[in-house]
């Protein structure tokens, strides 16, 4: 029996009608699982469910609204990219109606349920995605994300979310939700498979030059002294994720997140959300009964066009205003870490409560695109809930706007779900970047390697050069090699591969002491990459080193 009909045999199993608006026939999905295992690809092999707001040619796009169905021709730019890479879609997943909630029951086509405790949410508004790939159904997920609809979903289903900065990825062939501050997201069960398919779907553009690539190697994280809408035992669970941050080599440093918190609010309770009127608002005004409008995100779209430009540009004026002032708060941080969801409510909650539970499940959310950061939520154990079952419990790293690598390695380090050493997706995206060699104090342990680490770059292994290089003492301080090439009487140098951005380079070069320098070097095998290098006159005069003397300090 082949795996596209293993999972077609799990979802008639498990009996969840609610996880997909429209399933592909099996014998087409079959086909293409067949081609891309023969194509081959980043993604070959890997199956693709895609949230019912990203167009995918010749399915239908509801948006979770009957009443808004439309055939695309074409496919959204995201599932276009991700198919080039092998992936092959699976079929159209539920969500919160015109993906406006964070609780995913706001849909004619049936709430969306928890994957393990069928009496709770799922989260939303990605909430088919999310639970499509916590339940096996599909490897990987589109999802969106305006307010936290990747992440709350990938925080209460057990599973990784990438939230990428604004930009990066397209959003043509995306049903509008808030079209300033929409992103489409990711949804994997590792962060491994998260990584190669954000490498895939992100674009080359909007990058600039001065990308991070990693973390450093002991990055300062901001926390939250204050956890509002946590309740002593979800408080727990955060505090043993900061314990396991700090094993794992990060300083920890609280901080008031109160300025977030008041934009979080800005996104639905201000004038932001006129631009969920404009996107859908017409139709949702003229539509008839039989549309099917979820009366909750009607009420909240459709009055929406109250307010003034002048009010959205005040409101806009009021973000940016808290913008600088929290990120100022933030300081010298890499990152700021955050529980994904403050709780996991029941149906029932939600059903006696619908607007008040939703802006709770966006606490720690809402403000991340109003300031154009990034994000990863990822899973971080379970807390024992009151009926005595236990609720997935994730938490999300949030970084400045273009530190996704810095995301998502923070992410490996801190959860249950290692991330690797690279490269990360913006990389594999085509950010621009450098490989630089290097020997001496800049080796990964040694004294000058947070040269390297603090501008962002990554370590790419070790390496060697051809050999026709030698190494002299230069007069610097800290002790620095010269490598000097030498075809007569030379040999093969040890060192690392780093990856910088080519703003960091140069940055690094302007920082290297008199004489040393950047040039050209040879590596094993004839390949050429940018390494140290060293004035003549310096050499004239520098004592000779041994090919081990910095292996052996």
């Amino acid at each position: 029996m082949s795996r596209i009909a293993d999972i077609y045999d799990l979802i008639e199993a498990a009996d969840r009608p609610e996880v997909f608006i429209s399933l592909r026939e099996r014998a087409a999905v079959e086909r293409d699982y067949e081609c891309s295992l023969a194509g081959g690809g980043a993604l070959a092999g890997v199956v693709l469910a895609v949230k019912d707001n990203v167009d995918v040619a010749g399915l239908p796009t509801t948006a979770a609204c009957p009443g808004f169905e439309y055939v695309p021709e074409r496919d959204a730019a995201a599932v276009a990219a991700l198919r080039s890479a092998g992936a092959v879609v699976i079929g159209k997943t539920n969500l919160d109606q015109f993906a406006t909630g964070l609780v995913g029951t706001r849909s004619p086509y049936g709430a969306v349920r928890d994957s393990r405790r069928p009496d709770r949410i799922s989260g939303g508004s990605s909430s088919g995605s999310a639970v499509a790939v916590a339940l096996g159904f599909a490897d990987i997920a589109i999802g969106t994300d305006t307010a936290g609809s990747g992440r709350v979903p990938a925080g209460l289903q057990g599973i990784v979310g990438i939230k990428p900065t604004l930009g990066v990825v397209s959003t043509a062939g995306v049903v509008p939700a808030c079209a300033s501050y929409d992103c489409v997201t990711v949804l994997a069960r590792d962060l491994d498979l998260a990584n190669r398919a954000m490498g895939s779907m992100a674009g080359t553009d909007n990058w600039g030059t001065a990308v991070r690539f990693a973390a450093p190697d002991s990055p300062v994280v901001a926390v939250p002294a204050q956890l509002p809408g946590l309740d002593e035992r979800w408080q727990d669970a955060f505090e043993a994720a900061i314990e396991r941050a700090e094993t794992a080599g990060v300083r920890v440093k609280r901080i008031d997140i109160s300025d977030f918190l008041a934009a979080a609010k800005l996104l639905y309770e201000g004038a932001l959300v006129a631009e969920r009127y404009e996107a859908v608002g017409e139709f949702i005004s003229t539509a008839s009964e039989s549309a099917a409008l979820d009366p909750t995100v009607a009420a909240i779209i459709g009055a929406a066009d109250r307010f003034t430009a002048v009010e959205l540009l005040a409101d806009r004026r009021r973000v940016e205003q808290l913008r600088v002032r929290a990120l100022a708060t933030l300081g010298d941080a890499d990152a700021l870490l955050v529980p994904t969801a403050p709780m996991h409510p029941t149906l029932d909650q939600v059903a006696a409560d619908p607007v008040g539970v939703n802006a709770a499940m966006g606490t720690y959310t809402n403000f991340c695109n109003l300031f154009d950061m990034c994000a990863v939520a990822v899973p971080a154990g379970t807390v024992d809930d009151t009926d005595g079952t236990a609720a997935q419990f994730g938490v999300t790293v949030i970084c400045r706007h273009h530190d996704d690598a810095i995301a998502l390695d923070i992410a490996g380090r801190i959860g249950t779900l290692p991330a690797g050493e690279g490269p990360f997706w913006p990389e594999l995206a085509g950010a621009a970047a450098t490989e630089v060699f290097v020997v001496g104090a800049h080796l990964r342990g040694q004294p000058l390697m947070h040269q390297l680490t603090d501008r962002g770059a990554r370590w790419n292994g070790e390496a060697a050069t051809a050999a026709s290089y030698r190494l002299v003492a230069l007069d610097t301080q800290p002790e620095k090699p010269g490598l000097v090439r030498d075809t007569a009487a030379g040999t093969s140098i040890r060192g690392e591969l780093w990856t910088l951005s080519p703003a960091a380079l140069g940055d690094f070069l302007t920082a290297l002491p008199t004489p040393m320098t950047l040039g050209a070097v040879e590596l094993e095998g004839g390949r050429w990459t940018v390494g140290f290098a060293c004035d003549h006159e310096a050499v004239a005069t520098a004592e000779p080193l041994s090919v081990t003397h910095w292996l052996e300090r």
